[in-house]
């Protein structure tokens, strides 16, 4: 009798064992992402995205853009001339426009070391890396009410992105916070792919990524870049990247692995040992 209560017993099991583990594979397959489907960007706010090229193109060289840069200043700097019959009034005015493009040429630099530069620890400290070909030219654009940062990005000397810092002093403090930055990038540029402090949209000739740094930088982004590029400068980063730096053996040792609240400090009394050997003490006899 025994022995076929034994049995029925295991036959009941076997169906609710497999229900159970059908259960915990379920519960992993929900746990996984979906895929984000990609928003469509309509006519209108690609044109307003498109804007953010500020009058440059991708492909520019260095000496293209401070070219573009200038003749903008003509046309700006030529208004302000003309506007006054002071001959001294004129002459500081070109002086300005000179001094604007020298400083442009002057911010010009290269990521192609190993050095930190003041820029690793900034609000563009993500956009680049270094011995990667990559490098930056950056601008105060602060004409007809602006008042914002743009980033010149280069690829092996051509121009594949722009970051622009957002000016957020004519919002009111207690409206700085991601949900007043969607709301309102949403509302000129249309839905986007919103994920982790960021919005995307995504074009065939460029992506634009709107960046929440209020948090470290009290600031807000704009990025407008090459797709095509990305993938190759992706690329060229992972093969560049430094490698992890590894713990010391003889530390790793003595780490407590099985994360114990109380781990058995005999148990690894001779690797402790070493550790005192290779700092040039001298452990102390066992007990």
């Amino acid at each position: 009798m025994r022995r076929i209560m034994f049995v029925s017993m295991l036959g009941f099991a076997g169906p609710t064992l497999a229900q159970g583990d059908a259960k915990q594979v379920s519960a992993k397959e929900a746990k996984k992402p979906k895929p984000r489907k990609a928003m469509t960007v309509s006519a209108g706010h690609k044109k307003a995205l498109a804007e953010l090229y500020g009058g440059f193109k991708f492909g520019m060289t260095k000496d293209e853009v401070i070219a573009v840069f200038s003749k903008q200043l003509d046309e700006r700097y030529d208004e302000k001339i003309k506007a006054t019959t002071d001959i001294t009034a004129q002459d500081r005015l070109r002086r300005d426009k000179r001094n604007e493009v020298s400083r442009l040429q002057s911010s010009y630099i290269s990521f192609d070391t190993s050095k930190t530069t003041p820029w690793d620890v900034s609000i563009v400290e993500e956009e680049f890396a270094h011995n990667t070909n990559e490098a930056m030219l950056e601008r105060w654009e602060n004409q007809g009410g602006k008042n914002q940062r743009r980033f010149f990005f280069f690829y092996e000397g051509k121009l594949w992105k722009m970051f622009v810092q957002q000016d957020v002093s004519v919002i009111s403090e207690d409206k700085r916070n991601f949900g007043t930055f969607q709301a309102s990038m949403e509302s000129k540029y249309g839905p986007g792919d919103v994920d982790d402090g960021k919005i995307t949209w995504s074009t065939a000739e460029f992506d634009v990524r709107a960046v929440d740094k209020l948090k470290s930088y009290a600031a807000l982004g704009l990025a407008i870049e090459d797709p095509r590029t990305r993938k190759a400068v992706d690329a060229v980063r992972v093969a560049k990247a430094p490698p992890k730096r590894q713990t010391n053996s003889v530390i790793k040792a003595v780490i407590d692995t099985d994360h114990n609240d109380h781990p058995d400090v005999k148990s690894n009394s001779n690797a402790v040992d070493d550790v005192i050997r290779a700092q040039g003490g001298t452990p102390k006899p066992n007990p």
